[in-house]
C-alpha cells in the first residue's frame, strides 16, 4: 500500500504517467512466472520497462458493474438498443453461428448474447492499454497480485506469440481483450481459427470471436438443450440460508425443495443446483441455477453477470425467430 501511494503522489507531483520500479519480491516474482509460463525473462523484463502504472485501473475496481443491485445492473444491458443490434449481428454471421452451434453444441442466442454484453458486439473493445492495466495489477493490486501476475506474463507470451505490439493493444481495465474480452489466458486457451484464415483473430474477426466463445463454453460444459436456471418460490424464511453469492453447484435439489423452495418445473432431487437471490426495488428474486448457469459463470463469477447473458440471450432469441 505505501509503494501505491508513493507512486501515485509522484505521478500527481509530475502529472505524467511513468513505469515503475519492481521490488526485489517483484522481480523474483517475475523469475518464477517465466518459468512456468515459459516465457523468456528477457521479455518479461522487457515488458515491465514498457509498461505505465495506472492509478485509473487500481480505481475501477472500485466501481464495478456487478456491485449494482440487479434491478440496476439489468437496466444496464437489457436495452432496445443492445437487443436490436444483437439481432443484426446474429443475422450478418448467421452462417458462422450456425456453425458454432453444429460444432460445440452451444445456442447462438448465447453466444451472441455474450459478445453483446461484454463488447456491445465488438464495438467497444476497451480502452484502456492492456500491458499498463495488467502491470498495475500485477503488481499493485492489493489482494489479486498472483492471478494478475500469471495474467501479466502470459500476455507477454500471447503477444510474442501473435507478433503484437504490447503497447499499443487495448482492452478493459482488468486486461481482458477483443470481441469476447478473454483475458490473456483464455486468449491462449480456448481460441481458435474458426474461420481457417491462419489467424486467432478476436479483435476484428467476428467468425473467430464467435467459434471462440463457443469452444470456451463447450470446453467448460455447456449441456445443449438443458435449462440453464428455474423461477423458485421461498416458502419458509429458514431457506434463506441456502442462498450463495456464488454459484458453486454444491446443493442438490432434494435439499432445497426440502428446506421449502419450490419450482414449476420438477427436478431429480440428486440434481446439483445453486439457489441465487436477485434484489428488486421492494422485493427479491429467487432462481435454481443448473449446470448451464454455473457454465456461464465461468466466464464471470458473478450471477447478475450469468442471469443478464440468460436473458439477453432469451429475447435476442424470441426476437431473432420471431416468436
Amino acid at each position: 500500500m505505501k509503494r501505491i501511494m508513493a507512486l501515485a503522489f509522484s505521478l500527481f507531483l509530475t502529472g505524467t504517467v511513468t513505469a515503475a520500479t519492481l521490488s526485489p519480491q517483484d522481480n523474483q516474482r517475475l523469475v518464477a512466472l517465466s518459468q512456468e509460463i515459459n516465457v523468456p525473462m528477457t521479455e518479461l523484463t522487457q515488458a515491465v520497462q514498457e509498461a505505465n502504472f495506472r492509478q485509473s485501473v487500481l480505481d475501477a475496481f472500485t466501481h464495478t458493474a456487478e456491485s449494482k443491485p440487479w434491478y440496476e445492473y439489468k437496466a444496464l444491458f437489457l436495452t432496445d438498443k443492445r437487443i436490436n443490434e444483437g439481432v443484426e449481428f446474429w443475422r450478418a454471421h448467421a452462417t458462422a453461428l450456425a456453425r458454432a452451434e453444429k460444432t460445440f453444441h452451444v445456442p447462438a442466442s448465447v453466444i451472441v448474447a455474450i459478445l453483446g454484453v461484454e463488447t456491445f458486439y465488438g464495438n467497444k473493445m476497451g480502452e484502456h492499454p492492456i500491458l499498463d492495466s495488467l502491470f498495475t495489477l500485477a503488481f499493485y493490486h492489493p489482494t489479486r497480485t498472483p492471478f494478475f501476475s500469471k495474467e501479466f506474463a502470459n500476455f507477454v507470451k500471447l503477444a510474442n506469440q501473435q507478433g503484437w505490439n504490447m503497447k499499443t493493444r487495448m482492452g478493459s481495465y482488468a486486461g481482458a481483450m477483443g470481441m469476447g474480452q478473454f483475458m490473456p489466458s483464455s486468449y491462449l486457451t480456448y481460441a481458435i481459427d474458426f474461420d481457417g484464415d491462419g489467424h486467432k483473430d478476436l479483435f476484428s474477426d467476428p467468425d473467430d470471436a464467435i467459434g471462440s466463445v463457443a469452444n470456451y463454453f463447450h470446453l467448460h460444459g455447456w449441456r445443449m438443450g438443458e435449462p440453464v436456471v428455474e423461477a423458485a418460490q421461498v416458502t419458509k424464511p429458514s431457506a434463506l440460508t441456502y442462498v450463495q453469492d456464488r454459484v458453486e453447484l454444491k446443493q442438490q435439489w432434494g435439499q432445497l425443495k426440502q428446506a421449502g423452495i419450490n419450482t414449476a418445473v420438477v427436478l431429480p432431487a440428486t440434481t446439483p443446483v445453486s439457489l441465487i437471490q436477485l434484489a428488486q426495488p421492494s422485493y427479491s428474486e429467487y432462481w435454481v441455477a443448473r449446470q448451464n448457469f454455473y457454465v456461464i459463470t465461468r466466464y464471470n463469477k458473478s450471477p447478475l453477470y450469468a442471469m443478464v447473458v440468460y436473458d439477453l440471450s432469451q429475447q435476442l432469441a424470441k426476437q431473432y425467430y420471431g416468436h
